[in-house]
C-alpha cells in the first residue's frame, strides 16, 4: 500500500498543542498523565455505593473509585463473554465508504487498516463505561491512529484531562481540537447496574468453595494415649503429612460426635442457584435475554426465537450508532485527517445468506408454480441476491427461441391456417434423413387429429338427407 501524505493535518496541528502522553512517576516525567494502578480485589458494595455517589456528584466528579470496581467487574469471565458477544455482532460487520453508490478505495484502504477495528471497539465501550475520549493523529507511518483516553483522567462533565486520576482541575478539551468524545446513552453506562452482582456472585462463590473445603471432604479422626506426650506429636505429623483435610485428635477413651446440617446438598444447591441469578442479571442488561447465552429447562424454542430477536434489536441500535459517528461526528476529523468524505457516506456491506436466500428461492417458487403469480424479473434478481447480465435482452430472446423450439405445443396464433389447422414447417425424419411432407405433419398434430373425428356441419341447410 502506498504511503499517504496529509499536509491538511500537519498544518492543523503545528498550531495547535501537542499530542497527550502518558507516563508514570518514574518513566516518562513530565507527561501529560500520570498513570496509577488500579485498585483490585475486596471491592464490596459499600465501595460500590461510594463511587456511585461520587461519579453522581455534578461539581467535583470524581470516577476514579467506579472505574476500578468496572475494572474488576470485567474480570468476570460470564460479563467479559456477553458483553463480547454483543460487540461482535457490530465488530464482525465490515464497513466501507461508497460515493454515488461505488466504493471509494482511498477511503476505504485507510478504514481497512487495524486502527479502525479497534476505533470501532472502543466507540461500543462508551455505552458500558459511559463516555469514550480518544485523540487522533498521524503515526510515523502515514496511517491514521488514536490515543484512547484513560477514562480515569477524564471530567465528562466539565470536560478537563487530568494530569493526576484524583486531581480537581485539568486542561480543556479545548486545548486539543483533534479530540472526539463518544457519548454512551447511559451517563454512568451499563457496567453500573452489572458491578452490583458481580460483588455478589464473587462473595458467594467464596462461600461456595468454603462450603466444599469443609463438608466436600472427609474428616479424618485421630485417637491417641493420653499418657503418651510424643504420641499426640505423631499423630498431628501424620495428618499434616497426608493433606489438608480437617483432622480431629481425642484421647483414648473419649468420643468425638459430628453433627451435620440437615440438608448439605440442599445448601449447596442454593449458592449454585444464586450464582446462575446473578449470570441471569447480568445477561438482561447487557444482552436483554438469557436464553441466548445459558440453557433453561423451561425454555422452548420459540421463547428463545423470542429472546434472539431482542439481542439482534441491540446489535442493530449499537450498528446504527457506529453509521452516525462516522457519518456525522466524525466529518471534521475526517476532513483534518486529510481523508474526503464529502459527498459519501459509510455503509455496512451486504453479506449473502445462504439460508435465507434458499428460503425465498422456494418461496417464488411456489408463487409462480403453484400460484400462478407474475413476478418481475427485477424483483426476482434482487431477492436471489444475483446480478442481472449486461446482455440480458439477447440472452432473454435466446431462451424464450429455445423454450419454442423443444415444446412444438407453445405455438403462436400466426401458426394456425385459415382452416384452423395448425401450420407446421417441414421437419427432416428420424430414419433415412428424409422429409416426412408437410400435410403427414400436420395430420400428427393432436390438435388436428381430434378435428377429423368430426364431421363438419353444413353451412346452408340443417340436416343431410340420409
Amino acid at each position: 500500500m502506498k504511503r499517504i501524505n496529509f499536509p491538511a493535518f500537519w498544518n492543523k496541528a503545528s498550531k495547535t498543542k501537542q499530542r497527550i502522553t502518558e507516563g508514570s512517576n518514574v518513566t516518562r516525567q513530565g507527561a501529560t498523565i500520570i498513570l496509577t494502578q488500579p485498585q483490585r480485589f475486596g471491592i464490596g458494595l459499600d465501595d460500590y455505593m461510594r463511587g456511585i455517589r461520587s461519579a453522581e456528584n455534578v461539581d467535583f466528579t470524581q470516577r476514579v473509585q467506579i472505574y476500578d470496581i468496572y475494572s474488576e467487574s470485567l474480570m468476570d469471565p460470564h460479563l467479559f463473554s456477553v458483553i463480547q458477544k454483543r460487540k461482535s455482532g457490530v465488530l464482525g460487520r465490515k464497513i466501507e465508504f461508497r460515493r454515488n453508490g461505488v466504493a471509494d478505495d482511498k477511503v476505504n484502504e485507510q478504514i481497512s487498516s487495524p486502527w479502525f477495528l479497534r476505533f470501532i471497539g472502543d466507540a461500543l465501550d462508551a455505552d458500558y463505561w459511559g463516555f469514550t475520549l480518544v485523540q487522533f493523529y498521524i503515526n510515523s507511518k502515514g496511517w491514521i491512529d488514536y490515543y484512547l483516553v484513560p477514562r480515569k483522567h477524564v471530567d465528562p462533565v466539565l470536560r478537563l484531562i487530568k494530569t493526576r486520576q484524583n486531581d480537581i482541575n485539568g486542561e480543556s478539551f479545548d486545548e486539543y481540537p483533534d479530540l472526539l468524545m463518544i457519548r454512551g446513552k447511559e451517563p454512568l453506562g451499563i457496567l453500573a447496574r452489572c458491578a452490583p452482582y458481580v460483588i455478589y456472585k464473587r462473595g458467594t462463590v467464596g462461600d461456595w468453595a468454603q462450603f466444599s473445603e469443609i463438608f466436600g471432604m472427609p474428616i479424618r479422626k485421630y485417637t491417641y494415649d493420653a499418657a503418651d506426650p510424643e504420641a499426640l506429636s505423631a499423630a498431628m505429623e501424620a495428618a499434616k503429612a497426608q493433606g489438608g483435610a480437617s483432622s480431629f485428635f481425642t484421647p483414648e477413651g473419649s468420643n468425638l460426635d459430628f453433627v451435620e446440617t440437615s440438608n448439605t446438598t440442599g445448601s449447596s444447591e442454593l449458592y449454585s442457584t444464586f450464582v446462575d441469578r446473578c449470570n441471569a442479571e447480568m445477561s438482561k442488561a447487557v444482552l436483554g435475554n438469557t436464553l441466548t447465552t445459558e440453557a433453561s429447562e423451561t425454555g422452548t424454542q420459540a421463547l428463545g426465537t423470542v429472546h434472539n430477536k431482542v439481542e439482534q434489536e441491540l446489535i442493530e441500535q449499537d450498528a446504527l450508532a457506529i453509521l452516525n459517528l462516522l457519518n456525522y461526528d466524525m466529518t471534521d476529523l475526517f476532513a483534518a485527517l486529510g481523508v474526503n468524505t464529502q459527498g459519501g457516506e459509510f455503509v455496512y456491506v451486504e453479506e449473502t445468506d445462504l439460508e435465507q436466500v434458499k428460503v425465498k428461492a422456494e418461496l417464488l417458487e411456489k408463487a409462480v408454480n403453484v400460484f400462478d403469480l407474475p413476478l418481475d424479473d427485477d424483483y426476482l434478481y434482487e431477492q436471489l441476491n444475483i446480478e442481472r447480465p449486461d446482455n440480458y435482452e439477447q440472452l432473454k430472446a435466446e431462451m424464450a427461441e429455445k423454450k419454442k423450439m423443444n415444446n412444438p405445443f407453445a405455438l403462436g396464433v400466426s401458426q394456425f391456417s385459415s382452416s384452423g389447422e395448425v401450420a407446421l414447417p417441414r421437419q427432416t425424419g428420424e430414419q433415412g434423413g428424409g422429409e416426412y411432407p408437410q400435410g403427414e405433419v400436420v395430420a400428427k398434430h393432436p390438435k388436428n387429429r381430434s378435428r377429423s373425428f368430426f364431421e363438419q356441419a353444413p353451412d346452408n341447410s340443417g340436416a343431410l338427407d340420409w
